[in-house]
């Protein structure tokens, strides 16, 4: 299997090659749009020079196009008898057409540098042949010539090539080097990670990556770090939750299989009997609540895609949460007043929406002292709904409140135990909100009461 560093390092060096030919393409391509023709003009200009000096000085017509050579040019001349003579470093190919000659000859210029076909691997500009050049004519001594010209690019830029070729060779070679280095600065915190996945596969959770770093990867390595804290939070929360379930469930069937024991002796009482039979009826409600209440929070994990969503008016469901603990409100003699305008809907699940106000209520008559009293309300707030539930009870001490939402976690424990509450109720409130996209708040002051806060999306 090949690594990532070696994927990125070849990555880099086709990059480096495709770019060295696209750029070579697109220069050239530039050359013959151009600088080709303006190449040409200056190279007419250039003859034209050489050809005024020479007419009129036809005796030192040698020395002069041997000076002009030496300067950097390449120079082909001849006349209409076949006679010709070259100045300078040779042609690669003397592959002047025939027409092209007679042309100059006949006092036409040509113009083969600027003429030179398009080819987008070959620069014309270095393609030394006879007919990749400039031609004028001359009269010497009444008699026509045609001279032709091109730079000799060998000896104008001899020096100047090798020194760019050494430039270009050293650009590759420390480039290569660079990017084997950067690859590895890059590819190393992905081998932390790699390594860390697997210690986090194997069970460890404590792990430090570093984080100082700026880019992608550093935020890569702290969001991984904060992943494994929380699955390390959920792997301790579910070991805690199957330990509180173990326990609950053992309490009551420890209780039922104690007194199941007891009344099927003979010689027992029938009034100890019925009383036991009524403490075995008892633990089994217990389990029989815990268990739906488990159910229910193992569905509502479930139930992000399978709410059944429709408009619910607020003031009505409340008052028939309201009617629904009627009697117990009247058995511990308590004072309900509940303020909801007819404008207030939300669209949610009717039955889940009706747990958590049932929840909330009942909490409220289970927990204050009779004679007490609870005051709903709700009101619009931008694009919430607000609703209030608040007692006048004994109030909740404040480092009990941030455990209240979770899961088996009792205030008052012996008192709670008593009355059956297994301590999921808030749980499953939280829950439900949270699907709703919503969110619940708790305030208590001792002595002076308990107000839960639902805040959902209006309709």
């Amino acid at each position: 299997m090949r690594s990532l560093y070696f994927r990125i390092f070849m990555i880099t060096l086709t990059t480096i090659i495709l770019s060295s030919f696209l750029g070579f393409l697109v220069s050239n391509i530039y050359y013959h749009i151009q600088l080709k023709p303006q190449n040409d003009a200056k190279l007419i200009t250039i003859a034209k020079n050489l050809q005024g000096f020479i007419e009129a000085n036809p005796s030192l017509r040698d020395s002069y196009l041997d000076s002009s050579a030496a300067l950097g040019y390449e120079i082909y001349l001849a006349d209409d008898q076949g006679n010709e003579q070259f100045y300078g470093s040779p042609f690669r190919e003397l592959d002047l057409a025939k027409s092209a000659l007679l042309s100059v000859l006949n006092g036409e210029t040509y113009h083969g540098v600027a003429q030179f076909p398009n080819k987008p691997l070959i620069s014309g500009f270095f393609d030394n042949r006879l007919s990749n050049s400039v031609g004028i004519p001359i009269q010497l001594s009444g008699k026509p010539y045609a001279l032709f010209l091109r730079p000799d690019v060998l000896l104008q830029f001899g020096e100047l090539r090798s020194f760019f070729a050494m430039i270009v060779l050293f650009t590759v070679v420390f480039s290569v080097i660079l990017f084997l280095l950067s690859t590895r600065y890059l590819v190393n915190p992905i081998t932390r990670l790699t390594e860390a996945t697997k210690r986090l596969a194997q069970g460890y959770y404590n792990i430090v990556l570093p984080t100082k770093r700026r880019d992608e990867i550093g935020q890569l390595a702290v969001q991984f770090m904060t992943m494994s804290r929380e699955i390390e939070r959920s792997e301790r929360s579910l070991q805690e939750f199957v330990s509180n379930v173990s326990h609950e469930i053992q309490s009551p069937l420890t209780s039922i299989q104690g007194f199941a024991q007891v009344i099927t002796k003979k010689e027992l009482p029938s009034e100890e009997r019925d009383h036991y039979a009524g403490i075995i009826e008892e633990e089994s409600r217990k389990l029989s609540v815990l268990s739906k209440q488990l159910l229910l929070l193992s569905s509502l994990d479930q139930a992000t895609e399978t709410l059944q969503k429709k408009p619910v008016n607020l003031r009505v469901q409340l008052k028939q949460v309201a009617q629904a603990m009627e009697w117990q409100l009247e058995a511990k003699e308590l004072a309900l007043r509940l303020v909801v305008p007819e404008n207030i809907v939300v669209n949610g699940d009717e039955i889940l929406l009706y747990q958590v106000w049932l929840n909330l209520l009942s909490n409220a008559v289970k927990y204050i002292p009779v004679g007490s009293s609870i005051h709903i309300s709700a009101n619009l707030d931008d694009d919430r709904s607000v609703i209030s539930i608040s007692d006048t009870g004994e109030g909740i001490a404040a480092e009990e409140l941030p455990f209240l939402f979770d899961r088996f976690y009792r205030v008052d424990r012996v008192r709670d135990r008593e009355s059956g509450s297994a301590g999921l109720g808030l749980s499953i409130v939280q829950k439900i909100v949270k699907l709703h996209e919503g969110t619940i708040e708790v305030e208590s002051t001792l002595g002076q009461g308990t107000k839960f806060t639902v805040s959902l999306p209006h309709l």
